[in-house]
């Protein structure tokens, strides 16, 4: 079976020109140039003439063993090249001038030549290193693309299963919990006890799928729903919360102290369902045994690098981001359990036990994420439980900037 012509590369022609230089190296030791040469002379020029071609020979060979790109080989080569040709310029130029001449030019000028060619070949390998590392730049560009391309495209689906989580599944959820209403507005005297109790299972069943529904949805859209960012104050943004919260806070007598709270920059909107979600974990979650529960609310400018009260984990946070921390004095949480709580759907207790549709502080999480912060937690079963997230300050050149509206 025949083959294709054998491509030579620029290596090869690297290792074949320092071949010459060890060949030339070779006849000017052997013939010498005049009976009176010393050995010393003979030896010193070899040296150099062979020193020349042993480095591009070495070089050559050893080029596959770099970073840089087999494309740029050849560039090498014809740099080396240009090294020698500069020289055999610069030499002719020398030549012409009248009553100047090389001594010996059989063997200056192989040295000459040679030393041209090993700068010529450093010069091409610091730049083929240069257009390799350009090269992967680009590369990574093009595949950081192709990343942010897959991603919208990722987001699209999760919009349109949002979409369809939001009315195409709901709609028939919401027949079912409006048709066991009707069963038990209309036939609930002629029920009997266990079929009263079914039906209340299945009500109650109905409402927790449809809050888990809107919960996702609402996961779903933290990046794609999100408004833009602007100076935002965490002091406002408590207040509206509270509000939100007053029954439940007035029902569990539940004591909220807060220090002085920065402005950040941020989505409004989604800090308010932030704080919401970890102040009414924060009082579902109290010992009852213990009394009312007490939640503090603190915030400290950050530091470069800090570690995080997690004990498997070091968290980065920014000298110019805010540590917000929310601590409460109920339950805990076994350290075990304190990552997985963030994910989607992942409960530590049952319904009957604790309400909830486990989506809370998977929402907290991804709303962190998106104002580029991270979260994280610092428990003891019976100890109370001490969430901190990062959010970054608002910026010098937004400091003068009016505060976003905070509707509700």
């Amino acid at each position: 079976m025949s083959q294709g012509p054998v491509s030579i590369d620029g290596r090869h022609l690297v290792c074949a020109l320092g071949a010459l230089y060890l060949l030339v190296a070779i006849v000017t030791a052997v013939v010498p140039t005049s009976h009176d040469e010393s050995v010393g002379s003979v030896l010193v020029t070899f040296a150099f003439i062979g020193g020349s071609g042993l480095v591009l020979v070495g070089g050559g060979y050893r080029l596959s063993r770099t970073d840089i790109a087999p494309q740029f080989y050849r560039d090498v080569f014809g740099r080396t090249l240009a090294g020698i040709g500069v020289m055999l310029a610069i030499l002719t130029l020398y030549h012409v001038q009248p009553d100047i001449g090389l001594s010996e030019p059989q063997r200056s000028l192989p040295i000459l030549t040679g030393f041209a060619g090993v700068a010529g070949f450093a010069v091409g390998i610091f730049d083929a290193r240069a257009k390799t590392r350009e090269l992967e730049l680009e590369r990574r560009k093009r595949q950081l693309e192709r990343t942010q391309v897959r991603l919208a495209e990722s987001n699209e689906r999760l919009e349109q299963f949002a979409y369809a989580a939001s009315h195409d599944l709901q709609e028939p959820l919401r027949m079912v919990s409006s048709y066991l209403q009707l069963i038990d507005d209309r036939h609930g005297e002629e029920l009997d006890e266990e079929a009263i109790e079914f039906l209340e299972y299945a009500l109650d069943g109905s409402e927790r799928m449809t809050e888990m529904i809107d919960g996702l949805l609402q996961y779903s859209r933290v990046d794609t729903q999100g408004d833009p960012f602007e100076p935002v104050s965490l002091e406002a943004v408590l207040d509206d919360v509270r509000r939100n919260l007053e029954l439940r806070i007035e029902e569990s007598n539940a004591e909220i102290e807060c220090a002085e709270l920065p402005r950040v920059e941020g989505d409004a909107s989604q800090l308010r369902q932030l704080f919401q979600n970890v102040l009414a974990n924060a009082i579902q979650y109290s010992d009852t045994e213990g009394g009312p529960p007490r939640i503090e609310i603190d915030a400290e400018r950050g530091e470069t690098p800090r570690p995080s009260e997690r004990r498997d984990a070091t968290v980065e946070i920014d000298a110019d981001d805010w540590v917000i921390a929310v601590t409460d004095d109920g339950i805990g949480i076994d350290p075990a359990d304190q990552e997985r709580i963030f994910e989607v759907f992942q409960r530590l207790h049952t319904q009957e036990e604790r309400a909830g549709t486990g989506i809370g502080l998977a929402l907290c999480k991804r709303i962190i994420e998106r104002h580029g912060g991270d979260i994280w937690i610092d428990s003891e079963p019976g100890a109370g439980t001490t969430i901190s997230m990062t959010l970054p300050a608002v910026s010098t050149h937004d400091a003068d900037r009016p505060l976003q509206r905070n509707d509700q």
